[in-house]
């Protein structure tokens, strides 16, 4: 152990190792202090970590839903424009039939005699 010099005259001056001992307590002791909020603090870190892993797992499992969600809706879009336009194409064909069936009963000597409602409308 090296004894500290006094700077006015230049000569040692002695310490107890009493004085040491307690010394390196108090040391030891505010070491101790300083070290717990260090691990503390890592500890609350892991958690904010662990915490922010959730939370990103859960912003991706929620992005990728909406994602899915969205496509879902596009084909449903889709499905449905094609439904119209088959419906469209349905209502012409039974209009052309029906005008068809109507050309056919008139010119029909069977269908004229049963046919007196249709003319009346």
């Amino acid at each position: 152990m090296e004894l500290p010099l006094d700077e006015e005259d230049g000569t040692f001056t002695n310490i107890s190792l009493a004085d040491d001992s307690a010394e390196y307590r108090s040391r030891k002791r505010s070491s101790k202090v300083e070290r717990a909020p260090t691990t503390m603090m890592n500890a609350d870190m892991d958690a904010v970590e662990a915490e922010n892993q959730v939370e990103l797992e859960e912003k991706t499992r929620l992005i990728n839903q909406v994602l899915e969600l969205q496509h879902t809706l596009e084909d449903l879009s889709a499905r449905v424009d094609a439904v119209k336009e088959e419906n469209l194409k349905l209502k012409s064909e039974n209009q052309v039939l029906g005008q068809y069936i109507e050309n056919l009963m008139s010119a029909s000597s069977v269908f004229q005699t049963t046919d007196t409602k249709s003319k009346r409308k």
